[in-house]
């Protein structure tokens, strides 16, 4: 059967509808998780330079690594901006007209999970600790990249967008803190 604009009109099975909306929110929830669990390990380290401010009484003195984590952070921030007020390349898969382009999920967590990679070596000495969290770090971030595009949240392409807008903030981030180590 279909209406006068050609559309059928015989209606969607209850189970089916109601599986496909669990199956896209379960994504929805397990990718906002992740990124909530980013922020609370980029809290780590700004309570970390909170406590060095405080206890050197200087913020002249507190790791460079952690006070330069601010620039690609501040620069992840306009980006998102710029993306979600002025220039909307795509719109969201699911319809609802709102810009897609990056992915904020993917580029928030690479981002984080990225700066981390690079500064937790000044932190952490074990290798092996450091292998299973990069391993981790990893993990969840190929998690948020494949929960977006299942939860029909983003296209692939801005996935890969989120994925290189945070490797430039990361290359950005390395080369400020290999000029201090070299310093």
């Amino acid at each position: 059967m279909t209406n006068s604009k050609g559309r059928s009109t015989s209606p969607r099975p209850f189970f089916l509808s109601f599986f496909w909306y669990n199956y896209l929110m379960q994504w929805s929830k397990i990718t906002d998780i992740i990124l909530f669990a980013s922020f609370a390990v980029l809290a780590v380290f700004a309570i970390l330079g909170l406590c060095q401010w405080i206890s050197r009484k200087s913020l002249k003195k507190v790791d460079p690594e952690l006070t330069w984590m601010m620039l690609p952070l501040a620069l992840m921030a306009a980006v998102y901006y710029i993306f979600d007020h002025f220039l909307i390349w795509n719109t969201r898969p699911n319809g609802s007209g709102e810009s897609s382009f990056p992915s904020t999920h993917v580029m928030v967590v690479s981002t984080i999970f990225l700066l981390v990679a690079i500064v937790l070596p000044r932190y952490a000495r074990s290798k092996i600790a450091l292998a299973v969290i990069d391993i981790l770090m990893f993990g969840l971030t190929a998690l948020v990249c494949i929960g977006r595009v299942a939860a029909n949240m983003h296209w692939i392409s801005d996935v890969i967008g989120g994925l290189v807008f945070a490797a430039i903030f990361a290359v950005i981030y390395y080369l400020i803190i290999r000029r201090y180590k070299n310093a």
